[in-house]
């Protein structure tokens, strides 16, 4: 792995808990969850029409757009889901609980759908310890929980 890469991802996941509590206090300043989540909408739209001259910007033709699988459309539904969840509950469980939750719940997630091969993932089986990362991960979680 690229060590940029690497680098980017990690600050991409420091960004996911600063951007819970940016939602979430978003939204108790506003007092209004829906215009709070359209104002993450907006500024998201902001960074990707930034970012499309550097890495190309082109409509896909229909046939592209038929083979697309029906569930690769959920992507979107599933960013929302997780930005309402955010602004909701992030400030109620701290973040603490809700990276945590949402970590050892994608990891655990991540597991399966590598040993499946499922959604576009090579397949990776999970193994011993693979499995036992995902075991620790619960554990931590619980540690973080009940301290």
């Amino acid at each position: 792995m690229p060590i940029l890469i690497g680098l980017f991802t990690v600050f991409a996941g420091v960004l996911t808990t600063v951007q819970s509590g940016a939602n979430a206090t978003l939204n108790k300043s506003l007092d209004q969850p829906i215009v709070a989540a359209l104002v993450v909408v907006a500024t998201n739209l902001v960074v990707y029409l930034a970012v499309a001259p550097f890495v190309g910007l082109s409509w896909p033709g229909s046939d592209r757009i038929a083979q697309t699988p029906w569930w690769a459309w959920m992507g979107g539904l599933f960013g929302g889901i997780y930005v309402l969840s955010a602004i909701f509950f992030a400030e109620r469980l701290g973040a603490a609980i809700f990276t945590g939750l949402t970590v050892t719940a994608g990891i655990v997630t991540s597991i399966a759908l590598d040993h499946f091969g499922l959604i576009g993932f090579q397949q990776h089986s999970a193994g011993l310890w693979r499995i036992l990362g995902g075991a620790v991960m619960i554990g931590g979680l619980l540690l973080v929980s009940f301290t």
